[in-house]
C-alpha cells in the first residue's frame, strides 16, 4: 500500500510510530516530575519499552492511531508491556498532535508539514 492510499488513521499511526521510535527527533519528548523521580536506569528501560511498544489493542488504541500505551513495573527495576496482576508502578505514554507553534491542536495530524508531535511519559498516578 503506497503512502497515497493509506487511510488517515494509518498515516497518523505511522507518524506516531516514528515519534515513539525517535523521541526528541521526530517529536518533542517530555516527562513528568514523577517519572523523572525514577532512577535513571528505570527511566531508560521504560523509554526503551516505549520505543518498541507494539501492544496495541482495540482497548488502548480504539482509533488505530497508536498514540497511547502503558508500561508496568512488576518488580524492582523490572518493567514490561504486559500487565501483571499487581503492578508495582504503571507508566503511561501519550502522543498529542499540535500545530507547528505548539499552541493549539493540529488541524491535520496526518500532515507532518502542519503538525508537531509531543510525547509525554508520566506515572499513571499523575494522570
Amino acid at each position: 500500500m503506497s503512502a497515497g492510499t493509506l487511510s488517515r488513521s494509518e498515516r497518523i499511526a505511522r507518524l506516531n510510530d516514528r515519534a515513539r521510535q525517535a523521541m526528541g527527533l521526530a517529536c518533542v519528548a517530555v516527562a513528568t516530575e514523577g517519572f523523572r523521580a525514577l532512577s535513571e536506569e528505570e527511566q531508560s528501560r521504560v523509554r526503551e519499552l516505549v520505543e518498541t511498544f507494539d501492544g496495541f489493542t482495540p482497548d488502548n488504541d480504539p482509533y488505530g492511531e497508536r498514540d497511547f500505551g502503558a508500561i508496568y513495573q512488576y518488580g524492582k527495576g523490572r518493567w514490561t508491556t504486559t500487565r501483571p496482576a499487581r503492578p508495582a508502578e504503571t507508566v503511561f505514554w501519550k502522543i498529542d498532535a499540535y500545530d507547528r507553534d505548539l499552541r493549539f491542536g493540529s488541524e491535520d495530524p496526518a500532515n507532518p508539514a502542519v503538525t508537531r508531535r509531543v510525547l509525554t511519559i508520566m506515572l499513571a498516578s499523575e494522570y
